[in-house]
């Protein structure tokens, strides 16, 4: 027996939330990217110890501990100003820049290109790490928020340069954060230029009075459609009156209850004496003779009392020798 893993509604964003298979993954992966960074960082304390001996620190261990553990608190900054929705820019710089001059310190301390590279890519996985966590959190604090600006498709930079960076600068100015908000608001706005160019010909932008072309700019400018022009009432029509109910069905009688007339109970009386004149005493009980004569439950018992009755004050037969 096979058992599939449900997948869950999706969400107001379109992108349906993890489940627990997934969850466990990220967790997992989430463990294993910060043992790498940490061993990222581990693996540079000694080359910027060595640095900083040789710069004259009393201490040389101050230096590396100082940068590597900053790194890691400007990114939980980073991160709590995004989810109090205090975000700020350069915040999120510091740790690059930190973990760049670490780099640099660790490239310095290599002797051959090989071990450059190698002092210099492991404090590099913290920093990558921590953008990919941030980038996570920021995107789905903005999905909830509503704040997030969506991204408009690179197909489309593309394939119409011109137009996108139109539409991407109205949605930065006017904060539409819906690229699909946008696009219906932009075909409003190329059917109602084509309205006023039908309109005023050529020349439609010095005829068209300023605040249409203002509305038009900011996209609330909006042809107008069938159903948005109310049809006025006609005096001379008497007023609709509403539609008379139609007329309930009847239900039709049961042929077969029809072709038979109801049964008085002495009439049933007797052809329940009829049909149990061969049974014994103990075989007399309201649902045997339900079935045998097809009268209702109440009815039955009343025959069956009946008959006990009529059994019960008829004579004793003797056998005749």
């Amino acid at each position: 027996m096979t058992t599939t893993t449900p997948v869950p509604e999706a969400s107001a964003s379109g992108v349906p939330p993890l489940t627990r298979p997934e969850l466990g993954l990220a967790g997992v992966g989430a463990l294993a990217a910060a043992a790498v960074g940490a061993l990222g960082l581990i693996s540079s304390f000694d080359a910027v110890s060595a640095a900083a001996a040789s710069w004259g620190f009393r201490s040389p261990w101050m230096l590396p501990v100082g940068i590597d553990v900053s790194i890691p608190v400007f990114t939980v900054a980073n991160l709590l100003l995004i989810r109090m929705d205090m975000a700020l820019a350069w915040v999120r710089f510091v740790p690059w820049v930190l973990t760049l001059i670490t780099c640099g310190l660790n490239i310095a301390a290599g002797h051959s290109l090989s071990a450059k590279l190698a002092h210099g890519t492991m404090p590099l996985l913290w920093v990558v790490f921590s953008e990919i966590g941030a980038h996570i959190y920021a995107v789905r604090i903005g999905a909830a928020t509503g704040r997030r600006m969506e991204k408009i498709r690179f197909s489309r930079w593309l394939l119409a340069f011109p137009s996108t960076f139109a539409l991407w600068r109205r949605m930065t100015l006017w904060e539409v954060t819906s690229y699909t908000a946008a696009l219906v608001l932009e075909k409003e706005r190329q059917l109602a230029r084509a309205e006023l160019r039908e309109e005023h010909g050529w020349r439609w932008r010095s005829k068209t009075p300023r605040r249409d072309r203002v509305m038009l700019r900011m996209g609330e400018l909006a042809p107008a459609t069938e159903q948005d022009t109310p049809t006025p009432p006609l005096a001379s029509k008497a007023p609709a009156q509403p539609p008379a109910p139609k007329p309930r069905p009847r239900r039709r009688p049961n042929a077969k209850a029809a072709g038979k007339a109801q049964r008085t109970f002495d009439e049933l009386l007797v052809e329940a004496r009829a049909a149990t004149a061969p049974w014994l005493d103990g075989e007399l009980n309201a649902e045997a003779i339900r079935a045998a004569v097809h009268c209702s439950a109440s009815n039955a018992r009343s025959l069956r009392d009946a008959l006990k009755t009529e059994r019960a004050q008829a004579p004793a037969l003797h056998v005749v020798p």
